[in-house]
């Protein structure tokens, strides 16, 4: 299996997108998204990056849980949190930063608007 081919999960099929080219800094990052729940201003689902490191700015809250793989998500003061399978973490609203996938990540998501 290539780190970009699409992989059903529970049935659903995955969305596949790049960032920005604009925001990449390092690597050419491929995202696949399985939504499970798209309403009434929650999202959530399965989200995997392939590796790669882009600039990230937040308008909503984020809940994830890390089954798989390494990240490093980085304020814009410089404040590194690695996220490591079984980690949890929340991304509150005006967050700026980036986004370090160190190996390829695979994380549950909750989004709230």
């Amino acid at each position: 299996m290539t780190l970009v081919e699409q992989v059903t999960r529970d049935g659903i099929t995955p969305e596949v997108s790049r960032p920005d080219p604009a925001k990449v800094l390092a690597g050419d990052p491929v995202h696949s998204t399985w939504s499970r729940e798209d309403k009434d201003g929650l999202y959530c689902g399965l989200w995997q990056s392939t590796p790669g490191k882009w600039r990230i700015s937040y308008a909503e809250w984020e809940y994830v849980y890390i089954h798989q793989g390494h990240s490093i998500l980085t304020d814009q003061h410089g404040t590194a949190t690695h996220l490591r399978a079984g980690d949890s973490f929340i991304i509150r609203p005006g967050f700026e930063g980036t986004w370090d996938c160190v190996e390829t990540t695979l994380k549950d998501y909750v989004i709230v608007e």
